[in-house]
């Protein structure tokens, strides 16, 4: 049971009926007790109504004088008592006809037990009238139904406890985790684009609003840590430009001097492209510092993306024939999308990049758009061997590297998928990754809002453009 709501009205609903079986079983011993006292009253009455009727002078009496006079005033009675009248010296002295010459069973040093016969259980009581023991039993049946009743009517009460406990402590558990619903729906909606929120902390101080305290002093622990890296690689790309540009001028300096031998000269060229790659890394850190602080401001306009997608399949083709794979792509829809060209073409390039790392040789990459009066939809799909499921959420973080054992060659610095992030959240989109078609390969998916068609004249109806298609 995953639910701590579920797992706290069981535990409620398992003590209240726990604690109301304690007291039924209490009440029925006690129940019983009492109205086994009664039977002893009854048999006691029943013993002084025979002492009465013997007289002061029963020890002079005959036995068929005890025997009439006795009989005479429980006959009546034969279905209620048992009685047993006997003597040490003299033997038995009285049957009561039910008895059927029997003597009723007895229990040494017992005055007053349970004994059960062959007519049922009955209710024993044992009175000294000197010379005399005077034995009198009273059926239990009529207790031990009482009994049955009882214990029928407290099963039905147990179980009608159990589903309205159940049910009550659902909804309290239900209200009583409220605020721990509200503190998870806040704290999921906290990411590294949205620290600055936080979790609302109950009036009522208890342990939830501490632990809503706990959780907001450690969000603005963690917000101000990535404040200080995100000003730290901004301020450290700002300051490594300038040196490495220096050291760029130098270096071409040099080489174009002439002065160096053939070894020299290969050595620079290396040096030439590792401060390439290096000022790339640097250009990509400081745009995604802005992005992230949101100092970019793009010029979203209604472009068509057929021509954006028409444009980019040039370079895509020239990209993956010279890396050995194929692309493709095709588009549905008409109509303008809400974007910035330049931006959108820098993450087609981006993920037709990751695509070709992922994909082996002769692979096809197919490319899917879709637009809608409400958005475009873009797909890339590769043939690689995909990632696990649960880096989906980070590969879209910076220095994540996709790795792939067919095209081991590829490298990059880990900023490609991040940037496109950006790119597209600017878009004021979103983008994701899903499982390829073939149950094992990537794909990535990025939406951007389209531009809404303009109402149209009445009576015209608009062209149904056919889907475009280029391999």
């Amino acid at each position: 049971m995953k639910s701590i709501g579920a797992r706290l009205a069981l535990w409620y609903a398992a003590a209240s009926t726990v604690t109301l079986a304690c007291l039924f079983l209490v009440g029925y011993y006690l129940l019983r007790g009492y109205l086994i006292h009664g039977l002893d009253l009854l048999n006691q009455s029943e013993f002084e109504q025979i002492k009465a009727r013997l007289g002061p002078d029963y020890s002079a009496l005959s036995s068929a004088v005890i025997d009439q006079r006795i009989r005479e005033t429980t006959e009546y009675a034969s279905v209620l008592f048992y009685i047993d009248i006997h003597s040490r010296d003299t033997g038995t002295i009285f049957y009561s006809s039910n008895l059927k010459g029997r003597p009723i069973p007895d229990i040494k040093g017992a005055r007053r037990y349970d004994v059960d016969w062959d007519v049922g259980p009955l209710r024993v009581g044992e009175f000294i009238m000197a010379p005399y023991d005077v034995v009198i039993a009273t059926p239990e049946a009529q207790v031990e139904g009482v009994m049955e009743g009882y214990a029928e009517v407290c099963a039905a009460l147990l179980i009608l406890m159990l589903a309205m406990s159940a049910a009550i402590g659902l909804g309290l558990s239900r209200l009583a985790l409220r605020p721990v619903r509200l503190i998870r729906a806040t704290a999921s909606r906290i990411g590294s684009e949205n620290l600055s929120e936080r979790i609302p902390v109950p009036a009522v101080a208890d342990e939830i609003s501490d632990l809503a305290r706990l959780l907001n002093a450690m969000f603005d622990r963690l917000e101000a840590s990535f404040k200080n890296v995100r000003r730290f690689a901004s301020d450290a790309s700002h300051e490594l430009k300038t040196p490495l540009s220096l050291v760029r001028l130098h270096a071409e300096k040099l080489l174009a001097g002439g002065t160096l031998n053939h070894e020299n000269e290969e050595g620079m060229q290396t040096l030439l492209e590792e401060l390439t790659r290096v000022n790339s890394t640097i250009d990509e850190l400081l745009f995604l510092s802005r992005a992230e602080s949101r100092s970019i401001t793009l010029e979203l306009a209604p472009h068509d993306p057929a021509g954006i997608l028409a444009n980019f399949n040039v370079d895509a083709q020239v990209l993956a024939e010279h890396h050995g794979v194929h692309f493709s792509y095709s588009h549905e829809g008409s109509g303008q999308a809400l974007c910035e060209p330049r931006w959108v073409r820098r993450v087609f390039l981006n993920l037709l990049s990751n695509a070709i790392n992922a994909s082996p040789p002769g692979g096809n990459i197919r490319l899917r758009s879709r637009l809608t009066a409400e958005l475009w939809r873009v797909e890339i799909e590769d043939e690689g061997a995909g990632v696990p499921g649960s880096e989906y959420e980070h590969i879209f973080d910076r220095f994540v590297r996709l790795k792939s054992q067919d095209r081991p060659r590829l490298e990059g610095s880990g900023l490609g998928l991040a940037i496109c992030r950006g790119i597209i959240e600017l878009h004021k989109g979103r983008i994701l990754a899903e499982t390829g078609s073939n149950g094992r390969a990537l794909r990535v998916v990025f939406e951007i809002p389209a531009q809404p068609p303009p109402p149209r004249a009445p009576g015209l109806t608009p062209d149904e453009l056919a889907p475009v298609t280029s391999r």
